[in-house]
């Protein structure tokens, strides 16, 4: 495949796992099996929604934690609407591309296991949800590159599958794996505004049953953790960042979101690398001009890591 792929590990995290638990917190998705019947076409539906969820450290997955308490009463919110997804789309800070965005087209992607220094329990983890190949080759030629329209979007058949930005929370939203899940890849040498334009040609596919999960971080610095905080504590400049794409959001000034390099050192120490902000840009940009957006988990671990989340829709 002609192009480099880049994972943002948080190898930097292993600490956060001492004295963590052990297999018998685990619960994996492995024994429950998929849907008998593979997604070859996107049926008309009611609007989905669009979520935008902070992941944090990979730990979360772990049940005992309030951050993966509400992942799964989300998911079980939205399994009771009228018309639950058809596929779920996620775009995860972990698969950074160049040379173009991609989407995963195999059968059956694999749960990858892209961090370091973790209890085995976690490596252990599986989230077998079944891929949509005919629909991603669909969505490849209807999507196209931001900065030239005629460029449609790569597939990849083997090298990615789930990273853990996408499995750690689907895992506890749908722990059946049953839906049928694609996910983007980030072409990392893009400017913001490339992100948001992409996240902007995502908006149709919400009437076509199509559930749009960006997975990052508003605020992510692992280089300035405290791990003696609470989730009630955060830096000054983790919190006003965090506060700064609060009010955005709120207002329905999504536009804005790929301004915040005006901000400084305040956006550098938030984001010394951004590929855990441009998760929310894909999301932000597949919002809808009046969609409601309702803010959960809000909060910090280890006062540099924002966990708050949009739900939009």
């Amino acid at each position: 495949m002609n192009r480099r792929t880049y994972m943002a590990g948080l190898s930097g995290l292993a600490t956060v796992a001492a004295g963590a638990a052990g297999a018998g917190w685990v619960q994996s998705a492995s024994a429950l099996a998929p849907a008998g019947e593979w997604l070859d076409a996107l049926k008309p539906s009611a609007r989905q929604p669009v979520l935008f969820v902070g992941h944090g450290s990979p730990m979360n997955v772990l049940p005992g934690n309030a951050w993966r308490d509400r992942w799964e009463l989300l998911g079980q919110e939205l399994l009771q609407r009228p018309e639950p997804p058809q596929l779920i789309l996620c775009i995860s800070a972990h698969w950074l591309t160049r040379e173009g965005w991609y989407l995963t087209g195999m059968d059956t992607p694999r749960t990858i296991h892209d961090f370091g220094g973790f209890p085995q329990p976690l490596y252990e983890m599986q989230y077998p949800a079944p891929g949509a190949p005919q629909v991603a080759r669909q969505l490849a030629q209807e999507l196209h590159d931001p900065a030239q329209p005629q460029t449609p979007l790569g597939l990849d058949h083997e090298e990615w599958g789930l990273d853990h930005g996408t499995w750690s929370v689907l895992l506890p939203m749908f722990p059946q794996a049953r839906i049928p899940v694609i996910q983007l890849s980030i072409d990392y040498s893009r400017p913001l505004s490339e992100h948001y334009a992409l996240g902007r040609q995502l908006r149709h596919l919400r009437e076509r049953g199509v559930l749009i999960v960006g997975s990052g971080n508003i605020v992510h610095n692992l280089r300035r953790m405290s791990r003696d905080a609470s989730p009630d504590q955060a830096f000054d400049w983790a919190h006003a960042f965090d506060q700064h794409v609060h009010q955005r959001i709120a207002s329905g000034d999504t536009d804005a979101l790929v301004q915040v390099q005006q901000l400084g050192e305040t956006m550098r120490l938030a984001h010394p690398t951004h590929d855990h902000y441009l998760p929310l840009l894909y999301a932000a940009g597949a919002a809808h001009e009046g969609d409601n957006a309702q803010f959960f988990n809000a909060g910090f671990q280890h006062g540099s890591i924002s966990m708050q989340s949009v739900l939009w829709g």
